[in-house]
């Protein structure tokens, strides 16, 4: 090997371990020769030797035997006439003290990649990409309208513009949905980029492995390699000090290169318990996107995508008016759960071989609104109407029929009717004992209002989105 190939090598250092790493560690190394498969660096210190060999050897040979050389062993010699020797004890082990130089003795083949960089990312995304998750069958409306644009512009691949970009919210709002269809679209335009999406469970695992298996450097080089990471569920490592320890200088090294990060979340990086603070701050340098629970439009535009996608599966069957618009009200709190009610629907009746209607709906889907049904109550909405209008909950509910409160208690009337499944009599028991013909008065009055009042439209869905959240 000559001094100009050693060269080329130590810029691949570079890249993989950092600016500081390289100028502490690798830098000062000098190659002497190469013979007999053992590869002799000269070093200022013994210490040094010792610290290489044991931090940093694994890598060196990679890169050696990568480069087209045939390297069993490096050797570090102090003294430039001193011969260099095999050392049998570990190196870190306090009799090498004395030593002038040490030797870093090669693993057993297997344990060194022997494929390329982007083959051996390949083997370690344990998270295959759902084919489901594309932009092209995500959803877009106000809630996510943020976080889908900010998802088109990384999946551009072009330069990195915000780093890191993290998206946060609830369960079933779209953060992995997301996630897949950058790499998707990464994948389809820039396939020479080394993309890797995995979970934050999958880095931790990953990490112990090689920590267990004294791979630490594999580890360091496969993961500094890649030019998008990905990582789903980042609250998952909070907690876990050495594993957010390793997250920290991965995420600080791909950064430094310029490669771009991108992070989901339950919740906003601070609020994110037992996360270390330099995470938290490093997480929050880039832009973070909410994505807000959805709106009845958006779970309405979701429904009718998946009929779509049904069509071809269950061409024979129909679906009746309002069916969609019943489940867009009812379901409010996690899209899976929608799109797996609406699954079960369209199983349920291919099997009975009926229509979907609403009584059909109501059969097959009992314990999902049941379930739904308790997430809002008739004494809530109440409670949310008269802080709205700014009213005393009593006047609601008590005799009066001045205007200011008649108009408010017709309106929760109505969003009793619409997002609980309580009949009209007990509605009307709960407002003051009145009769089931006036609840169905108000509700009637309200929806001929939407129609050609906007304020009371705009009432009406300020508090179905306040309730709903």
């Amino acid at each position: 090997m000559t001094q100009e190939k050693w060269g080329q090598l130590r810029s691949k250092l570079l890249k993989a371990i950092g600016r500081n790493n390289f100028t502490t560690w690798i830098e000062p190394l000098e190659f002497q020769e190469l013979q007999d498969g053992v590869a002799v660096f000269s070093v200022p210190t013994n210490f040094m030797g010792n610290y290489v060999s044991q931090n940093f050897a694994d890598l060196i040979l990679y890169e050696l035997n990568t480069s087209g050389e045939s390297v069993q062993r490096l050797a570090f010699r102090v003294a430039a006439n001193s011969p260099a020797r095999p050392v049998a004890a570990p190196v870190a082990e306090p009799a090498l003290a004395a030593v002038s130089e040490t030797v870093a003795p090669v693993q057993p083949e297997a344990s060194y990649p022997s494929d390329t960089a982007s083959d051996a990312l390949e083997s370690l995304q344990a998270a295959p990409l759902d084919a489901r998750f594309t932009f092209e069958s995500f959803v877009v409306g106000k809630p996510n309208e943020l976080a889908h644009a900010a998802a088109r512009r990384v999946s551009e691949g072009g330069p990195v513009t915000f780093n890191p970009l993290v998206l946060y919210g609830g369960v079933g709002l779209g953060k992995t949905h997301l996630m897949h269809a950058i790499a998707w679209e990464l994948k389809t335009k820039r396939p020479e980029l080394n993309v890797l999406y995995l979970s934050a469970e999958q880095f931790m695992y990953r990490f112990v492995q090689a920590l267990r298996e004294r791979r630490m450097m594999d580890f360091k080089h496969l993961f500094r390699s890649v030019d998008v990471l990905m990582v789903d569920d980042v609250q998952f490592i909070a907690g876990k000090d050495s594993t957010q320890e390793e997250f920290f200088h991965t995420f600080n090294a791909l950064v430094d290169q310029n490669k771009q990060i991108i992070i989901s979340a339950d919740r906003a990086p601070g609020e994110i318990k037992d996360l270390e603070d330099r995470v938290k701050s490093r997480l929050q340098c880039g832009l973070v996107v909410d994505l807000h629970p959805t709106d009845y439009e958006l779970r309405l535009g979701i429904l009718q995508n998946k009929v779509q996608q049904y069509s071809s599966t269950y061409p024979d069957l129909t679906i009746a008016d309002g069916v969609l618009e019943f489940l867009a009200h009812r379901i409010s709190t996690n899209v899976r759960v929608l799109e797996g009610a609406l699954t079960r629907l369209f199983a349920f009746a291919s099997l009975v071989g009926r229509e979907i209607d609403m009584e059909l709906t109501q059969d097959c889907l009992a314990d999902v609104l049941r379930a739904s049904e308790r997430k809002i109550t008739v004494e809530e909405i109440q409670r949310k109407v008269s802080d709205y209008y700014n009213i005393r909950l009593s006047d609601i509910i008590g005799p009066k029929r001045l205007r200011s409160y008649a108009r408010p208690r017709q309106v929760a009337m109505y969003l009793c009717k619409q997002l609980t499944s309580r009949s009209l009599p007990e509605i009307g028991r709960r407002f003051g004992g009145r009769d089931h013909t006036t609840v169905m008065h108000g509700v009637k009055r309200i929806e001929e209002l939407k129609l050609t009042d906007g304020q009371i439209a705009e009432d009406v869905e300020m508090l179905r989105r306040s309730l709903e959240a």
